[in-house]
């Protein structure tokens, strides 16, 4: 006695290794893009860093009462390395975004792939699914190994290095967290949505390159509000050099009444005429309302969970664009492909 195979079984693993099979080049491409971003951290957070980190103990060892000599050339190396590899790596949304908008939807559509799919029995639904849920999974994993690199080498660095990147430098502080992961899921969706949009390959690339790029900024904006900050007061003669450092979300003068207002321009030559000036506001100090390094992890955990929200967001919008769509190329619609 044989066993009855449904269509439907047969169909989905059909589907989805004509689907690995379709974007096989992309795929590998990816794979080599992460194995050498990760061989390239694993360089920076070793030889690279301890190199640089030598060349700074050669410099604070300086009394600078003879000639003193110390490791330029690794701090440099370490400095440039870190600059080229965090830039990119921050970027990577824009690139996911990019392929989304152009080869995952746009170009099956305008191509006509996707009809001929729909045509063979694959519902929109599934194919539109499964195109999401297998880059998704190459997307985070590799995109989780790299960011877990980046901040493994910056942590190597850190206290180190005396020119390493402060924590809340935008570009450290998303390649160094989840954040950049988060982003780069919605950037997935966001090229989706757009190629499903335009239907072409080439306008869905630049809208998706736009988008992502705006919804990279508006995480940026929004993130500092995303988790209650901390104030610290000082007198006005201490200015702000009693005040701590990390992600500024206000700054300004306290009057005697408490309330907060923002520091008016000075053009004095002398840092006591400004000082006699903030005093004529009933100004009696300042205010540095900012984020400490304790943040660090809420403002990664919100500022995820916004920009996976704005993924789903966008994920829904998808379908329903194509449910819009493939309604209108029903027979009996007056539409066509």
């Amino acid at each position: 006695m044989t066993a009855v195979t449904t269509p439907a079984a047969v169909r989905r693993p059909h589907l989805t290794r004509w689907v690995l099979r379709l974007h096989r080049p992309e795929l590998v491409a990816w794979a080599g893009l992460v194995l050498l971003g990760a061989a390239l951290l694993l360089w920076l957070g070793g030889p690279l860093t301890d190199a640089a980190a030598d060349g700074w103990r050669q410099y604070n060892a300086c009394d600078w009462s003879d000639k003193c000599s110390y490791d330029q050339d690794a701090i440099l190396r370490y400095k440039d390395a870190y600059n080229y590899l965090t830039l990119p790596l921050a970027a990577l949304p824009l690139l996911v975004g990019a392929w989304a908008g152009a080869a995952l939807t746009g170009r099956e559509l305008e191509s006509g792939t996707a009809q001929l799919a729909w045509a063979q029995g694959v519902t929109p639904a599934r194919w539109l699914a499964t195109r999401l849920a297998l880059p998704a999974v190459a997307v985070t994993a590799g995109t989780s190994l790299l960011v877990f690199l980046h901040h493994r080498a910056w942590s190597a660095a850190r206290g180190r290095i005396g020119t390493a990147k402060s924590w809340w430098d935008p570009w450290t502080f998303h390649t160094n967290g989840p954040s950049t992961v988060a982003l780069a899921l919605a950037a997935l969706a966001v090229g989706a949505l757009a190629g499903l949009t335009l239907r072409r390959a080439l306008p869905a690339l630049a809208v998706s390159l736009v988008a992502t790029a705006g919804v990279w900024g508006l995480a940026q904006w929004l993130m500092p509000h995303l988790w209650p900050a901390v104030t610290r007061v000082t007198g006005l003669k201490h200015g702000y050099d009693g005040l701590y450092s990390g992600i500024t979300v206000d700054q300004g003068l306290v009057t005697r009444t408490g309330e907060h207002i923002p520091e008016p321009v000075c053009s004095a030559h002398t840092t006591e005429e400004c000082l006699r000036m903030f005093e004529k506001r009933n100004a009696v100090g300042f205010f540095h309302t900012y984020h400490p390094y304790a943040h660090y992890g809420p403002l990664q955990l919100t500022t995820s969970a916004l920009a996976l929200a704005l993924a789903g967001l966008f994920t829904v919008a998808a379908f329903l664009v194509l449910r819009r769509l493939t309604g209108a190329l029903r027979p009996g619609k007056g539409a066509t492909a």
